[in-house]
């Protein structure tokens, strides 16, 4: 009975983990329809613009879709944790910790410098 319960757990996670997976590439997915929408419509209106607010959204989209990605691991690592996957998550944890930092850093970096132009220019505030 216990192992057909440990199956069940097991196989549970695994769905999840695949669900997890899954809504870290849609949101991928979701970031980039949102980048080239906000490229197409600033190339029709406006062509001296900047790109950074498409960058920025860019950005919270694949910081999201990285933390889903490590759930995912961590969720594939909880059903069979042999030594060799406890060191594969751990590396890329590292890793995504890692690119989920600077990312976040360039955000707040890319937020601060445009936060005093947008307050030279009024009218464009509301623009993306």
């Amino acid at each position: 009975m216990f192992d057909q319960v440990e199956g069940q757990v097991r196989s549970s996670v695994e769905w999840l983990r695949l669900l997890v997976e899954a809504l870290g590439a849609l949101v991928i997915a979701a970031g980039v329809v949102v980048v080239v929408v906000a490229l197409l419509r600033q190339l029709l209106t406006r062509r001296d613009s900047s790109f950074v607010p498409i960058r920025l959204a860019f950005a919270r989209y694949l910081t999201l879709a990285l933390e889903l990605q490590l759930a995912a691991d961590i969720l594939s690592t909880s059903v069979a944790p042999t030594w060799e996957r406890i060191g594969k998550l751990a590396a890329i944890a590292v890793i995504r910790t890692a690119l989920n930092y600077f990312l976040g850093k360039e955000l707040k970096d890319e937020q601060a410098s445009e936060a005093p132009a947008l307050k030279r220019e009024p009218g464009q505030a509301g623009r993306a």
